[in-house]
């Protein structure tokens, strides 16, 4: 963290100092400088550097959790949210075996393209910029049970064009942190269901119109950046999600 002492805070008008910090304190987060997972400093030398008093620094604080940037610790402090290890998409299925193993997982393509408009809009860039799309299939005991294409933006996933697919691991998340600096905090996945097409029947040992479910996936950084989309697709008849309501 920088030593320097930071501008007193400016509240624009009609805007809450509390708010106002919390947004300064925003800005310092998303620009790295405490990375997913770190704490941030003592609440007294925050309130300190930002020449405030530690009930508008509290405050602060409160909104940015409530944002979903930081995650309170009973008796350990105030931690930037970590990123999502993997999120599986085994919740979604059943396929008889590997009670919470990992995939394997194969890379069958990768390549940098332009983007289509529907990929465009979904991850927030311009039709026509470059995204690097991956095909991937997962395994369970040696049986294919994920398809995926995984749709990425450059050139924040640049280090991945080079990397040798031997050098890729199971799971993404971790290695989007480690290789390229990219951190997913939170993501939402839409489902929906279709007949597969050869191809992808092929690739899942099924039978061309095989029913299917697509699991259509959008992660986000901790700007809120679309950093992924991802449609994963698999055996409808695996299909098994259950919801608990309370």
């Amino acid at each position: 963290m920088t030593s320097r002492r930071l501008a007193l805070i400016q509240p624009e008008p009609g805007q809450s100092r509390y708010a106002a910090l919390a947004a300064a304190l925003r800005h310092r987060i998303v620009a790295g400088e405490w990375p997913p997972g770190t704490p941030l400093p003592a609440e007294t030398s925050l309130a300190a550097e930002h020449s405030v008093a530690l009930g508008t620094l509290r405050r602060a604080l409160e909104l940015l959790a409530e944002q979903g940037l930081i995650e309170r610790r009973h008796g350990k402090g105030t931690f930037v949210r970590g990123g999502l290890a993997g999120a599986t998409m085994l919740r979604f299925f059943r396929f008889g075996s590997g009670d919470g193993e990992v995939p394997q997982s194969r890379v069958l393509a990768r390549q940098s393209v332009v983007a289509p408009a529907e990929v465009a809009r979904r991850l927030g860039v311009a039709a026509g910029d470059p995204v690097l799309r991956l095909h991937r299939l997962r395994s369970l005991g040696g049986q294919p049970c994920l398809l995926e294409e995984i749709w990425l933006p450059l050139p924040a996933f640049e280090p991945l064009l080079a990397l040798p697919l031997a050098d890729w691991g199971n799971l993404l998340y971790p290695m989007f942190a480690e290789r390229c600096g990219v951190a997913v905090t939170r993501a939402s996945d839409e489902i929906g269901f279709a007949s597969l097409s050869a191809a992808q029947a092929r690739h899942l040992q099924l039978s061309a119109g095989h029913p299917g479910v697509t699991v259509t996936r959008q992660a986000y950084d901790l700007a809120g950046r679309c950093i992924e989309l991802r449609f994963t697709r698999a055996d409808a008849f695996a299909f098994h999600y259950s919801v608990t309501i309370t």
